[in-house]
């Protein structure tokens, strides 16, 4: 079936609303929903002898939980959570259901970003080699319904390392306990103008007490450095940033 050719009419969400009952409804009905807000429509359970390993990752954007069912899934939860367009978060938001090859299909998008702007972000994890024919009907279904509700959509897999360990460290210091004046101030000014990373640091103080603060505004993007090049070190260029979260 070319779900190229679905119109909003064809697709069902369910969901559970704000008094926590389960509902179904076309697309066109509940596409302004505040998904974001609303209770998983399905729980993630483990289970002898699966293949990924389950576990909840706090998210710095919404103060809360997000259940998540492998690590691939939890690292782009992160990866979410880091970016400064990303202003709420949710997993597990709704079950679209369409018409497939076999009768009427159903599917889970993994999460439900909303956007600076307003927008709405569905996101599948699924790494390109475990995509069977199945999983490609469902992304592309997907795909449409967001496209008719005027949500973007992103199918997203494996994450450069590099990248991925920078984020990790500074997500260890997303919490907002690590942010303390007036080190914080101090840290934005030592910064005005690019600066090594530890060198910046002990201008306005130990080490060990400042690090901690310098982390957690690399994560807020007070700060920002190059995380994509090589590892975060101390000879990183860190430099205060235009536009803060």
């Amino acid at each position: 079936m070319d779900v190229g050719r679905l119109g909003q009419a064809a697709f069902e969400v369910g969901y559970v609303d704000e008094d926590c009952v389960r509902r179904r409804e076309p697309l066109s009905a509940c596409w302004t929903l505040r998904f974001e807000r609303l209770s998983p429509v399905r729980t993630v359970k483990s289970y002898q002898g699966q293949r990924s390993v389950t576990r909840d990752y706090w998210a710095a954007t919404t103060a809360g939980q997000l259940s998540c069912e492998s690590h691939l899934e939890r690292h782009h939860a992160m990866l979410m959570d880091f970016d400064p367009q990303v202003t709420a978060l949710a997993g597990q938001p709704f079950r679209l259901f369409w018409p497939g090859r076999r009768g009427r299909r159903g599917h889970v998008p993994d999460f439900f970003a909303r956007l600076r702007d307003g927008g709405g972000l569905v996101v599948d994890v699924r790494p390109d080699s475990r995509i069977e024919p199945d999983d490609a009907e469902a992304f592309a279904a997907t795909a449409r319904a967001c496209e008719l509700a005027g949500w973007a959509f992103r199918r997203v897999g494996a994450i450069d390392p590099v990248l991925l360990a920078n984020v990790k460290w500074l997500a260890g210091y997303r919490h907002p306990r690590n942010h303390r004046e007036p080190v914080a101030s101090e840290l934005a000014a030592a910064f005005a103008e690019p600066e090594a990373l530890l060198a910046g640091a002990e201008r306005v103080g130990d080490r060990l007490a400042v690090l901690p603060v310098l982390y957690h505004l690399l994560w807020r993007r007070v700060l920002e450095a190059d995380l994509e090049s090589g590892p975060l070190g101390p000879r990183s260029v860190v430099r205060r940033a235009v536009t803060a979260r």
